[in-house]
């Protein structure tokens, strides 16, 4: 394993190489024999269901509750909404056929050939049309809203350039979908949801995001508008890391869904959606992680501490053993995860290798000596510092190094973020800085023509008018013309 972690490309050389081999050599994923396709492996996903319990929670103690959609959408679902299909139409993949052709014979009786469907069926991209298309049959009076739903679930958006995680086919994902009686109520929930994506992002990811909404050419198809958190990742990119969608009532109207409002008359319900995915285990990797392996906060650790014997015999290791169950079960009863690795197929140096390229927050190393001095060697994951501490109360310790280094990731990501965001308002010296990263605060005139000349000349994109940033009026570093507000623009995956 150490020759394997030499063998990690530094970030300083290729960012892009150091990321795709640290997702496979952590046994993060690995890509699928399936096109675009991955394999979530067994600990990548340990850490995605962290982030599903932990969202799950959180989604629910705002009244949303669980339901689960098909997977297939009638074609002309997608075709109600102009704006939606229009956004999704390059993306979809598209079932033709049932049954499979064939020239094997049952009974003597040939198989008949595939079958052409009626109508043609889209692998979901997204819900909306199916959700509001039933929906439709659950809302009769403003008494049945709101409808406050979410589904955890797959989804298939068909890439040419993929990336583990970043961008895939198919990957996993949750997406809320709302109905609402009023403007006010749907726009509020919308707003809603963004906090607690972002309160997620910096309290158990330890990733400092930007709030704001997007423009309208950026806005998801269908959208009146589209509110996002923007984190940066440590080549100064942009990562869009959650979304939440104001719809207004284009859903409603699409799908004839009325109801009868408190002065009896009919009306089209408000609604919203809102949605995160796997793409935040790249956000989480590419945030806090080094030139030895993953970085992970102890919030989302599938193992939070690592305990490793070191012993010359059995005896030794006996010695050893007894003395780190108490160690574990105490801190099992504090709700801590720990992994006591005391197999004899591997030396401790590869051990150690192993749990440091995982990112496993605390390491803890027990000898003989250790034991005859009431001592244990402590490493913690953040800093690679090591320090030798008393064995007795070292279950309070831990929990005491595992709560700084939470906070500690926090401070140090927050830091990386606000030294590489920078006012800009002269175009050629944005043109030439934007190359090596970071997020540029400029003034924009709100026109399409500048969003699309930036993106064109740059390859960055407005990412969103920040919520939290004084608004001032300047002008427009592009075209000259007066500008209402500072948004941020950036390169992002």
């Amino acid at each position: 394993m150490a020759k394997e972690l030499k063998e990690l490309t530094k970030r300083s050389v290729n960012y892009s190489e150091w990321y795709n081999q640290l997702v496979v050599k952590a046994d993060l994923a690995e890509q699928a024999d399936v096109r675009g396709c991955m394999v979530i492996k067994p600990y990548g996903y340990a850490i995605w269901e962290k982030m599903q319990r932990i969202l799950d929670d959180m989604f629910k103690a705002t009244g949303v509750q669980n339901a689960y959609f098909p997977l297939l959408i009638p074609k002309s679902f997608l075709s109600r909404e102009a704006e939606h299909v229009e956004g999704f139409a390059k993306e979809c993949a598209v079932v033709t056929h049932y049954r499979l052709k064939t020239n094997e014979t049952h009974d003597g009786v040939v198989v008949d050939p595939a079958a052409k469907l009626e109508e043609e069926l889209i692998i979901r991209p997204t819900s909306e049309t199916i959700i509001w298309n039933t929906y439709k049959n659950w809302i009769k009076s403003y008494r049945d809203l709101p409808i406050l739903c979410n589904q955890w679930c797959n989804v298939m958006r068909w890439e040419m350039r993929t990336r583990l995680f970043l961008r895939t086919s198919e990957f996993l994902w949750q997406e809320g979908h709302t109905a609402h009686a009023t403007k006010e109520e749907a726009e509020e929930r919308a707003k809603m949801m963004l906090k607690v994506y972002a309160g997620f992002a910096e309290k158990y990811m330890a990733v400092p995001v930007i709030q704001g909404v997007k423009s309208e050419t950026e806005r998801f198809a269908g959208a009146l508008d589209t509110y996002t958190i923007e984190a940066m990742m440590q080549d100064g990119k942009a990562l869009q890391s959650g979304t939440s969608h104001f719809l207004g009532q284009n859903f409603g109207k699409a799908f004839d869904v009325q109801f009868l409002n408190k002065d009896n008359k009919p009306e089209y319900a408000w609604a919203t959606s809102w949605g995160v995915s796997t793409r935040l285990m790249g956000a989480l990797i590419m945030t806090h992680s080094d030139d030895n392996g993953l970085v992970l906060p102890p919030l989302l650790a599938p193992t939070q501490v690592v305990i490793i014997p070191i012993y010359k015999s059995e005896e030794q290791l006996q010695q050893i053993d007894e003395h780190v169950k108490p160690i574990q079960e105490k801190l099992r009863s504090m709700g801590i995860s720990v992994k006591y690795d005391n197999a004899d197929n591997k030396r401790p140096g590869f051990k150690f290798a192993d749990y440091e390229l995982k990112g496993v927050p605390v390491r803890l190393v027990l000898g003989a000596r250790d034991l005859e001095n009431g001592t244990v060697e402590v490493m913690r994951r953040d800093t690679l510092e090591k320090e030798t501490v008393a064995l007795e109360g070292i279950e309070a310790y831990v929990k005491n190094l595992l709560d700084d280094i939470q906070q500690n990731i926090f401070k140090k990501a927050v830091a990386f973020r606000d030294a590489h965001i920078y006012e800009c308002e002269d175009y050629d010296e944005f043109k030439q800085r934007v190359k090596d990263g970071g997020f540029f605060l400029c003034h924009w005139d709100g026109t399409e023509e500048t969003e699309a000349r930036i993106k064109e000349e740059t390859q960055a994109t407005i990412r969103c008018v920040p919520f939290g940033v004084e608004q001032t009026p300047g002008v427009d570093m592009v075209s000259g013309k007066p500008a209402k507000c500072r948004v941020i623009i950036a390169r992002a995956y």
